[in-house]
């Protein structure tokens, strides 16, 4: 039998993406780039312990807001703020099982911008977003702040939390996206990444253990 997608070499693998058996050398080429590799997919899994998160100063610097300092004390302070924010990022992946690492990285590009620019000159706007699944992405990361705010109001009778707060904490997520994305079109190592932290039933931010999920990129 020949491969399902090359129809030359002899297929010696099932592929669930394709529904049929695939030669190794087309599973290592189309990988999440032309073919939607489900998550349990053992040779999918087994690429990826192979793969290490890229080197941040190998990314495109100039898309990860550079001048954005993030030190360890920022870490530590706004620690439940990026739990949130991650977790806000993993309900809408487990939502939307279709969407990938790269809507999520737009998602956070964008809002991260619209932060930068409330922290710096107050002004709101909305930049429009056309993906109705970056979207609802969007929502929920708005919704999770404005919760958060609405807790703090309610603790301590104002909210202390600033928009260039938010901002570090997005441009974190961000870096962290990029780092842990094995780059290709349809990859999905950084929400499966969100969903080990977070599985589908467990509710948000709260018990200490979880202040261990931080990881600088």
């Amino acid at each position: 039998m020949s491969c399902a997608i090359c129809n030359r070499r002899k297929e010696k693998r099932f592929c669930p993406a394709v529904h049929g058996r695939i030669c190794p050398q087309c599973c290592g080429e189309q990988r999440e780039i032309t073919l939607d590799c489900p998550s349990e997919c053992v040779y999918l899994q087994q690429a990826r312990e192979h793969e290490k998160p890229r080197p941040i100063e190998e990314l495109d610097q100039s898309a990860l807001f550079p001048k954005a300092d993030i030190g360890q004390q920022f870490l530590y302070e706004q620690e439940h703020l990026i739990l949130g924010l991650s977790y806000a990022l993993a309900k809408s992946a487990h939502a939307d099982r279709g969407i990938r690492d790269s809507d999520l990285v737009s998602v956070l590009s964008t809002m991260a911008s619209r932060y930068e620019t409330l922290a710096g000159s107050g002004l709101h706007y909305e930049i429009p977003v056309t993906n109705l699944a970056h979207q609802a992405v969007a929502s929920e990361l708005q919704k999770m702040i404005k919760e958060y705010r609405d807790a703090e109001q309610k603790h301590v009778g104002y909210s202390r939390l600033r928009d260039s707060d938010v901002f570090l904490a997005l441009v974190f997520l961000l870096r962290m996206a990029s780092t842990r994305t094995s780059g290709r079109p349809k990859s999905r190592a950084f929400v499966d990444f969100l969903f080990r932290q977070f599985p589908e039933q467990q509710s948000a931010i709260s018990t200490p253990e979880e202040s261990s999920r931080i990881i600088v990129p």
